[in-house]
């Protein structure tokens, strides 16, 4: 009996992706006529047609839409028993693929990636910055074999690590009121104007949580798409704003005329962790690279 490749997969799974034979031939670096032949064999082995070839493109039958969903599911299957392979004979010694939340990355990151190559040089780190529930989604996808996310996240079939804490600061305009108060205290901030970062960010939310404020309020339209414009926004009088330590002790208020200030009571907005996907090949790897990131925070 004769099976499809698992290159002849990665062909359907590649048209599937890109709804063109000439994109799908250009992303698995073959010639269109190779991926084409192909992709008859495999209509051949099965008896059934699984792409409807069109003037402009390339679309799935409905046979075809159940091929590819197994033909991703036997992908991943496999690129797992390679990564579990791997990993027993030397860990952390291939390709991992680690993403991160934005309002993490650039902070935290780059005193880690040295750490990293130190203890395991034969490491190659393929980093991904994205929201916190598109890194969720290719965590499950098997598209990232871990994330660093802010805590607590419920996500199903997701594990996660903690690896410390993350103390919120206030950052307000050059000679604001409140930094001059004898004490500074949540409550502080209910008749202030309090920037965040736009929705979506987790961070947002996290602000809000920590100061009880509601997420619908006034002035609640004016938001800023990152830290570094966030802080810029506060610096224009535009209101004041929460920072997380890791950002502040990377640098990101250097240069910009404003002030910071911890609350009376330390405000611990949020815990960073690592997660991974539930039955991951690649768990241990992650709880290592957790280490790693735990020691440099």
């Amino acid at each position: 009996m004769h099976l499809p490749t698992l290159r002849q997969l990665e062909f359907l799974c590649a048209i599937a992706d890109q709804g063109s034979f000439s994109r799908a031939a250009e992303s698995c670096h073959v010639t269109q006529p190779t991926l084409s032949a192909a992709i008859k064999e495999v209509e051949g082995l099965l008896g059934v047609q699984l792409v409807e070839r069109e003037s402009r493109g390339a679309s799935l039958t409905q046979a075809g839409e159940a091929a590819v969903e197994r033909a991703r599911n036997i992908l991943s299957d496999t690129a797992d028993l390679v990564s579990a392979a791997r990993q027993a004979g030397a860990p952390l010694s291939g390709s991992f693929r680690l993403g991160a939340i934005p309002t993490i990355a650039p902070f935290l990151l780059p005193r880690t990636l040295k750490a990293l190559r130190k203890a395991h040089p034969g490491l190659k780190l393929y980093l991904r910055e994205d929201q916190t529930e598109r890194l969720i989604d290719a965590l499950r996808a098997r598209k990232l074999d871990a994330a660093l996310i802010a805590l607590p996240w419920d996500a199903p079939g997701i594990v996660s690590m903690e690896l410390g804490d993350d103390e919120f600061m206030l950052v307000a305009p050059t000679d604001h009121d409140l930094m001059h108060s004898k004490e500074l205290n949540s409550s502080d901030l209910s008749d202030e104007d309090v920037l965040l970062l736009e929705d979506g960010h987790c961070l947002r939310d996290h602000a809000l949580s920590v100061c009880r404020l509601p997420s619908k309020r006034s002035g609640a339209d004016v938001t800023a798409t990152s830290l570094p414009t966030l802080v810029h926004m506060v610096a224009g009088g535009l209101g004041v704003s929460l920072l997380p330590k890791l950002a502040i002790d990377a640098g990101v208020t250097s240069g910009a005329d404003v002030e910071l200030r911890p609350f009376n009571t330390p405000m611990i907005g949020r815990r960073i962790g690592i997660a991974w996907r539930q039955g991951s090949p690649r768990e241990a790897e992650a709880q290592m690279i957790g280490e790693i990131v735990r020691n440099a925070l």
